[in-house]
């Protein structure tokens, strides 16, 4: 069954450019017109809204709280401190993305489901001083994070990002936020960690691995919002609902995964 009318386009590639309070001011001004071109798609998910944003976040109007999962914060500096030679300008990249996902939703709080830090290698300079300006930037912004496994081996972010750390499961209201995929009695669990994916199309035309939303009976599972990271084929139940973002827009997918990517278990990560 067809994903829709008109086929999913892979992802833009955007190249980040130096991050400034006057980027951001712009990018803010350029979010408000996106948001009305692209407007969010909602759904219902343990007796909560939830809206999923093409950014590969999820914003919970109620609370006025953005949900943003493994950003994996300086990554890719982490790859080249081993000597891997990979994409710089990753951590501007995703600081944009995020600063556009808080205009469209207009959030006074952002919740970090985990792995905001790749590793203790990730303690960059450069990647600090970015940080640093993009906080400057959201000083009134509320940031949260619900401590993941890269978290405890990356430690804490610095004092003067003012991100409060919690321990999971944290609630709040219906929900539960969560890294680990997880199921509570009595809350619906939205997580992170697995960095879910859909492939798409099949045969003559092809196949797109795309990131995707993922919610199951009692668990939700959000992409990865880092600009450098994997992604996980999940197996897809009838009661499964899956989200695929492709460009500019989140669509629901209407049929199963392609029988040539079988899923496979959970990676540790």
């Amino acid at each position: 069954m067809p994903l829709s009318a008109t086929a999913p386009v892979p992802l833009s590639a955007t190249a980040p450019v130096p991050l400034s309070a006057a980027a951001l001011v712009s990018l803010q001004a350029q979010a408000a017109s996106h948001d009305a071109a692209t407007p969010p798609l909602e759904i219902e998910v343990g007796g909560a809204r939830l809206q999923l944003l093409s950014e590969r976040a999820a914003f919970l109007p109620e609370h006025r709280t953005l949900l943003v999962a493994d950003a994996h914060i300086g990554k890719a500096q982490s790859f080249r401190g081993l000597g891997v030679p990979v994409p710089g300008g990753t951590t501007v990249a995703m600081l944009q993305r995020l600063s556009r996902a808080i205009a469209r939703t207009q959030a006074q709080r952002v919740v970090f489901l985990g792995d905001l830090l790749h590793s203790a290698r990730a303690r960059a300079p450069a990647t600090w001083a970015a940080v640093a300006d993009w906080r400057a930037c959201h000083e009134a912004l509320e940031l949260t994070l619900v401590r993941g496994n890269h978290d405890l081996h990356a430690g804490d972010p610095p004092a003067a990002w003012r991100i409060t750390c919690v321990a999971e499961p944290w609630p709040l209201g219906p929900l539960a936020l969560a890294h680990h995929p997880q199921t509570l009695p009595g809350s619906y669990v939205l997580a992170g960690h697995v960095h879910p994916a859909v492939v798409l199309g099949g045969g003559r035309h092809g196949r797109l691995r795309l990131p995707c939303f993922h919610f199951a009976p009692g668990l939700g599972l959000l992409p990865a919002f880092g600009e450098f990271t994997g992604m996980h084929t999940l197996p897809q139940q009838p009661d499964h609902r899956i989200y695929v973002v492709a460009d500019d827009e989140v669509r629901a997918v209407t049929r199963p995964q392609h029988p040539a990517h079988p899923a496979r278990p959970i990676p540790s990560r």
